[in-house]
């Protein structure tokens, strides 16, 4: 029996999709050529922040009620037209030296990408500049990122009180912190920066920033990776500034049996009370009126070195 197929013309590009019908996330019946008419209708807006990034993808082929699978080299069969980067990844657990990642830098690729039901697309801190198939050359992060996951018995209040805690202590080192949700329970602040520090001095930083305000807020935050940590409390995650990990990237769809979308938000809306899981609809609507997190597109300051990160008073407390 022939395979139910669809041809999208993209870009001077022929992509032929298989099973278009075919549900994607259960509790909706969105389908594949919903999530490829999703990315088709937001990649002007995520294109931008996708550009120059290797991509790992997060493919779901049976849907999101099944397990997915992590995949960095390209598969087999990647069409000519796809950009690939090949990237150092030492310690890789498939005993990889360095790894041929997609670059998503038009719509064509995503469409392609839904094709493949990469519903989720994770990029690095960094920008490609070349010298990445060399694990001795170090990664200059261009953003930081801190990533506010809410354990057990945390409240959506709690990750907004954490969350504007850590913006203005960003703040107080001259960093501007952008903030959107994760898609799932939690939110994501970045800030963008000078691209002129290895990842180690950036990951540095953002562990002394968490540490400290953990210290000064021990039953609200912890910056311990312990899962048995968090119980009640909200895990500041600065891990994510490691070059080897990815966070997932603006305006993306998330893997749960209903679709949402990881979307940049306002301060205002971090502090009222409304679902922090935006549906594609919604995402699509905020689109039109403009990227909140354009700015984060353009080189910010360097960060502090790790010894010499200002120390706030002792007591200070968020209000």
């Amino acid at each position: 029996m022939p395979t139910n197929r669809v041809e999208f013309d993209v870009d001077g590009h022929t992509i032929s999709m298989s099973n278009p019908d075919k549900v994607m996330y259960p509790d909706t019946g969105f389908t594949k050529s919903d999530v490829a008419a999703y990315y088709r209708a937001v990649a002007t807006i995520i294109v931008p922040h996708l550009r120059d990034r290797a991509v790992t993808r997060i493919r779901y082929p049976s849907g999101t009620g099944q397990k997915p699978f992590y995949e960095k080299n390209a598969p087999k069969g990647t069409p000519g037209w796809v950009r690939l980067a090949t990237v150092a990844t030492p310690g890789s657990s498939k005993d990889r030296d360095s790894a041929d990642f997609v670059v998503a830098d038009n719509e064509a690729t995503l469409v392609w990408l839904a094709n493949l039901a990469a519903l989720e697309l994770h990029t690095h801190q960094w920008l490609l500049d070349g010298r990445e198939a060399d694990e001795t050359e170090p990664r200059m992060p261009d953003r930081l990122v801190a990533d506010l996951d809410p354990g057990p018995g945390s409240t959506r209040a709690d990750s907004a009180r954490v969350a504007f805690l850590l913006r203005d202590r960003l703040a107080e080192d001259g960093l501007t912190a952008h903030v959107k949700s994760s898609g799932k329970k939690g939110l994501h602040l970045c800030c963008a920066i000078a691209a002129t520090q290895p990842d180690v001095q950036v990951s540095a930083y953002a562990e002394a920033v968490a540490r400290e305000l953990e210290e000064e807020h021990p039953d609200l935050i912890t910056a311990n990776m312990l899962k048995v940590k968090r119980e009640g409390r909200v895990f500041i995650d600065w891990s994510q500034n490691n070059a080897a990990k990815t966070t997932v990237a603006p305006w993306s769809l998330r893997g749960l049996t209903m679709p949402t979308v990881s979307v940049p938000m306002t301060w205002e809306e971090v502090e009222g009370d409304r679902d922090l899981r935006f549906t594609p609809e919604e995402a699509l609507e905020r689109a039109a009126d403009g990227d909140l997190w354009a700015p984060l597109l353009e080189r910010g300051p360097e960060v502090p070195e790790q010894d010499k990160v200002r120390k706030r008073r002792p007591g200070r407390r968020w209000t």
